[in-house]
């Protein structure tokens, strides 16, 4: 039995074991989780996503502007977004700036501006991030507090759809990959925080902050984002 890194309830059972590691599944929240012990060593680790940093670029671009386009019908102010956890290339940025608004990047091995994580934002991008979270309850509340109310929160992870098939999934061989969700731990999520679930299928999950009657949409908490 381990402690969920998500949810933090003792009652997880085992799920899958082969070669490479042990993984578990939380009876509350549904996450399926590896073993501490099989966690890369972090050096290795950002080895690996340095030898990848290029791949998948196009679809993260893709990904940020159809996220951007989406707040767009929200509110005619500019927008202030974050980009978690993945660096997007420099003409992607560019592309969201030439709608007059602003991307910032935090990657916690290759953009780790933690003045970045004291702020608040309109959106926030986490595109192939979640899977790697090793404190998952951690992330999640810090990209909640992140956002400003009424600010959406667009992540792209492979969703688990078919425990029966977990053995042959493809998605689980790579190591850095750690956690693994279905549709009912990002419902377990939305309602724990209060959030609004928009969407939850394929490779996209979509959740809103709701809007607090005092704060002004397209306003920051802080003094300047």
């Amino acid at each position: 039995m381990r402690r969920c890194p998500l949810c933090h309830d003792q009652h997880s059972s085992l799920f899958h074991q082969d070669k490479k590691r042990i993984t578990y599944i939380c009876d509350r929240c549904k996450l399926v989780f590896s073993d501490a012990s099989s966690h890369l060593p972090p050096a290795v680790e950002k080895r690996r996503y340095q030898q990848q940093a290029s791949k998948n670029q196009k679809q993260l671009k893709q990904f940020l502007i159809s996220l951007v386009l989406q707040c767009e019908q929200q509110t005619h102010l500019p927008l202030t977004g974050l980009n978690f956890g993945r660096v997007a290339e420099a003409q992607t940025v560019l592309n969201i700036e030439s709608r007059h608004h602003t991307l910032k990047q935090y990657d916690p091995y290759f953009a780790a501006d933690h003045d970045l994580l004291k702020r608040q934002y309109d959106f926030i991008c986490c595109y192939r991030v979640f899977e790697h979270f090793r404190s998952p309850l951690k992330e999640w509340s810090l990209l909640g507090n992140l956002l400003k109310p009424g600010g959406w929160l667009a992540i792209n992870t492979k969703l688990l759809t078919d425990l029966s098939a977990f053995d042959k999934w493809h998605h689980k061989n790579n190591l850095t990959h750690v956690s693994f969700y279905q549709r009912s731990t990002f419902e377990f999520l939305a309602q724990e925080a209060g959030f609004k679930l928009l969407f939850a299928a394929n490779d996209l999950i979509l959740v809103q902050k709701p809007s607090g009657s005092d704060i002004k949409r397209g306003q920051s908490s802080h003094d300047d984002v």
